[in-house]
């Protein structure tokens, strides 16, 4: 397999992992399916994660997810 194909399919599992995420965290459901709505939560985060809120937001929401995970016994998946 030529190095290109192995790159594209790790991006392409990376990018359905991580709407997988969205979907786990129920966000899908609780805004209709909302495209610009998900969008917009997304942007929000960003401007959190580059604000002075930076560390505080990074504590939270990791501790928030690895609670989640725990719960629903579910793995955090890292591997491309």
């Amino acid at each position: 397999m030529r190095t290109w194909q192995v790159e594209r399919r790790r991006r392409t599992r990376h990018l359905i992992e991580l709407g997988g995420l969205v979907v786990k965290a129920g966000i899908v459901d609780l805004t209709g399916d909302d495209r610009a709505m998900i969008y917009g939560a997304l942007l929000w985060m960003a401007e959190k994660l580059q604000s002075d809120e930076r560390d505080k937001a990074l504590a939270l929401w990791a501790a928030k997810g690895k609670q989640g995970f725990e719960v629903e016994g579910g793995s955090i998946s890292r591997d491309a």
